[in-house]
């Protein structure tokens, strides 16, 4: 049972663009929410403020956590800034202002202290959806702007590539904390996963331009030839979708390939846990849910090593594979669909790695991270030392798995 916010509870603002619900959400607005529905758990106040969508209610409680929807892609920041100035969000005494590329300068609009969550830098994403005149704008407002508006304030982010890339922008190094995501977000560890009898790769997340799928599908038409009765499920939806199903019937692999849309948990385990391989072929990512989700059910990844976080999420050789080109992408794809003893083995790792990652101890660390800067909001040292402590995974049961436990854990 959910407590009821106290008396001296925190009262916390998250802001994200998108909710999971969102026709475009995706593994930042699981972070955002499993985040605030931990937070709202434990007694705390939290208001999620974020855009709104066809079929949505503009106000609702949802899992103990009030939830403003209001304006679209851009006029959500509008409307943010009103709330904020009006007080129209209500007694609060911290804002999570979550920078997916368009910050929501909420420090402009509140005295209160304002921790800004990045993923990942945009660079190349905003040149890819928004072509290279406003691409430039945007990544100007991104790395330029937003880092000396946010100067003051206290950075959270997900990996330690994401770290570096804020550093690269002039954040100071001493106000970043890395929170990384869980793994188990209504997916339970499969015991004894019972994949396909078909030879099967999975794309799980949204359907936008720089998830890159398409090279999922030139790899399915090579790779049919190969294995007949190849195919591939691709699980998620996005404003992307019909460009890809266009592509699928120029490069003849529609039969081969369903778009599964968005689908319930129970579906995502049973086609997770089905897969052969799961593949990432996105241009960044600042660590990657999917890679984690796949573990869970003993799915290793295929995924690029230029990716941002993503090169954390997958520990090359042991828990999957990480590739330079496309052309590497295809050939390790061949190499897992090949071997189903590597594919077993790489499984098994990642689902043992991906028993360290939870949900409860990333709210745990943001519970921490709160309190901290909101009694010391001010401190230009006010470094919080976070340490996630690795849940206990699956005993080693040979000598291979002794040898993947040291590389994980970095004894090898």
């Amino acid at each position: 049972m959910r407590r009821r916010p106290t008396g001296d509870a925190p009262r916390i603002v998250i802001k994200n663009w998108r909710d999971t619900g969102h026709p475009d959400g995706g593994g930042s607005e699981v972070y955002a929410e499993q985040v605030a529905r931990g937070l709202a758990a434990d007694g705390w106040a939290v208001t999620f403020f974020t855009s709104s969508y066809d079929g949505a209610p503009r106000d609702e409680v949802a899992d103990g956590v009030r939830v403003i929807r209001r304006g679209g892609r851009l006029t959500l920041y509008l409307w943010s800034a009103l709330y904020q100035l009006f007080g129209w969000l209500g007694p609060h005494d911290a804002v999570v202002d979550v920078q997916n590329g368009v910050p929501f300068l909420s420090n402009l609009f509140t005295r209160r202290p304002v921790i800004v969550l990045v993923h990942h830098n945009h660079r190349d994403q905003w040149r890819i959806v928004f072509g290279p005149v406003l691409g430039r704008m945007g990544w100007f407002v991104e790395s330029v702007l937003a880092p000396r508006l946010y100067r003051r304030c206290r950075y959270v982010t997900v990996s330690e590539h994401s770290r570096d890339g804020l550093v690269s922008l002039g954040v100071d190094p001493e106000r970043i904390t890395i929170v990384p995501n869980g793994a188990d977000a209504g997916l339970a560890r499969a015991i004894d996963p019972v994949k396909s009898s078909r030879p099967t790769i999975i794309v799980l997340g949204r359907l936008v331009p720089h998830k890159r799928i398409e090279y999922v599908l030139r790899a399915a038409r090579h790779l049919r030839h190969r294995y007949p009765d190849l195919h591939v499920d691709i699980v998620g939806e996005g404003y992307w979708r019909r460009q890809l199903r266009r592509a699928a019937a120029a490069l003849e692999v529609e039969d081969i390939v369903d778009f599964h849309g968005f689908v319930d948990n129970a579906t995502k385990q049973r086609l997770l846990e089905e897969a052969w391989v799961n593949a990432v072929p996105s241009v960044m990512e600042g660590w990657g849910i999917v890679v984690m989700e796949a573990a869970t059910q003993a799915t290793p990844t295929v995924a690029f090593a230029d990716a941002g976080g993503v090169a954390e999420a997958v520990v090359d050789g042991v828990t999957g594979t990480l590739v330079l080109d496309a052309h590497g992408f295809e050939t390790a794809l061949a190499a897992l669909l090949d071997d189903g003893e590597l594919r077993a083995r790489l499984g098994r790792a990642a689902q043992r790695r991906s028993a360290s990652f939870s949900w409860s101890a990333t709210v745990d660390l943001w519970r921490r991270l709160i309190r901290s800067t909101m009694d010391r909001p001010a401190l230009l040292d006010a470094t919080v030392d976070l340490v996630v402590l690795p849940e206990p995974g699956d005993a080693p049961r040979d000598a291979d798995d002794v040898s993947e436990d040291r590389a994980l854990d970095g004894t090898a």
